[in-house]
């Protein structure tokens, strides 16, 4: 059975930063896609940042460029996302999906077949 479990969000200043993490099982050494998404309260879902385990690619959405950087841990089936320069339109429940094959990174969000439950961040100004 696979599963993604997120943890890591919480409240923070803006400029602040948060570090995210997603601990995955159940889909072995399959090549696979795993990725953040977000979604805010009354707006539509929004691909923040992928990592290939195929070519070891990744890909972020341009309003975090810079700021967020999305990097995995084989050993602890884990992937991350470490936030900084947090803005108030960061706000968002992120959810981690996971896309099985061997395709890069990219702004995956119905390809995704599993994903977890979320976790909340909340940037006040």
């Amino acid at each position: 059975e696979v599963q993604l479990v997120e943890s890591g969000g919480g409240l923070v200043q803006a400029g602040g930063s948060l570090k995210l993490s997603c601990k995955t099982s159940g889909f072995g050494f399959d090549d696979h896609v795993i990725g953040w998404y977000r979604q805010a309260p009354g707006k539509g879902r929004e691909a923040v940042a992928s990592i290939s385990s195929s070519d070891g690619s990744k890909w972020y959405l341009d309003s975090v460029k810079g700021r967020f950087t999305i990097s995995s841990d084989s050993l602890k089936s884990t992937v991350y996302l470490l936030m900084n320069t947090l803005k108030p339109e960061d706000t968002a429940r992120y959810y981690c999906g996971v896309r099985l094959g061997t395709v890069p990174a990219g702004p995956y969000l119905t390809e995704y077949k599993y994903w977890g439950q979320g976790t909340p961040v909340t940037v006040s100004s």
